[in-house]
């Protein structure tokens, strides 16, 4: 759940597949100049989907330095409209319905709503800044035992998902039904709430 340029310059010499870690440079993190020059790296723990997909990744990028290297000759590294051009051709509008960076969005809200992980944890993991009674003058955790466990079961809920086997869902809000599937049918509304 990192930024699209933190993704994108990702290199390999930063992937530990072994211990399921992703070490990112402070410098190449969303900070001020000091900290970027001076701050702790951000730790980002692999769930086993994603160590199997880098290890594949690496025969075919390894040679190169980048992790998701450029198509062309241009640039080392891949562009940053690669993943909304990704979404783009998959069919969505990434002006309206969805972009990469939203992803960090979507994962902040379900992990905290759908899957009960503390806000803290959530947030650490996002790369954000943990603020306490006191400002950040005494926040040091970095809650790594906690988010290891939290990208685990992020990574399996997808999976899960993708094959149609999810168990989680929202506490509050009710199955989809798009009113569209209503109307095809030539049902009035409020039919398929009565038929339930």
């Amino acid at each position: 759940m990192v930024r699209p340029g933190e993704l994108r310059f990702a290199r390999w010499d930063e992937f530990d597949l072994d211990n399921g870690l992703w070490i990112i440079p402070s410098v190449r993190l969303k900070r001020r100049k000091t900290e970027k020059l001076h701050g702790r790296p951000h730790l980002v723990h692999l769930p086993h989907q994603a160590r199997e997909i880098l290890e594949a990744l690496f025969v075919v990028t390894g040679r190169r330095g980048y992790a998701f290297a450029g198509s062309g000759g241009k640039n080392p590294y891949m562009s940053n409209n690669t993943l909304n051009a990704a979404l783009r051709r998959m069919g969505y509008c990434t002006k309206t319905e969805v972009t990469a960076h939203g992803f960090r969005a979507t994962f902040r809200t379900l992990t905290v709503e759908l899957l009960n992980f503390p806000e803290a944890i959530a947030e650490m993991q996002l790369a954000h800044v943990v603020r306490d009674q006191n400002g950040t003058a005494y926040n040091r955790a970095e809650f790594l035992e906690q988010r290891r466990i939290l990208m685990q079961t992020w990574a399996n809920y997808l999976e899960d998902l993708k094959f149609d086997r999810a168990k989680a869902s929202h506490p509050l809000l009710t199955e989809f039904s798009p009113v569209t599937l209503r109307l095809s049918a030539g049902l009035p509304a409020g039919a398929r709430a009565q038929r339930t």
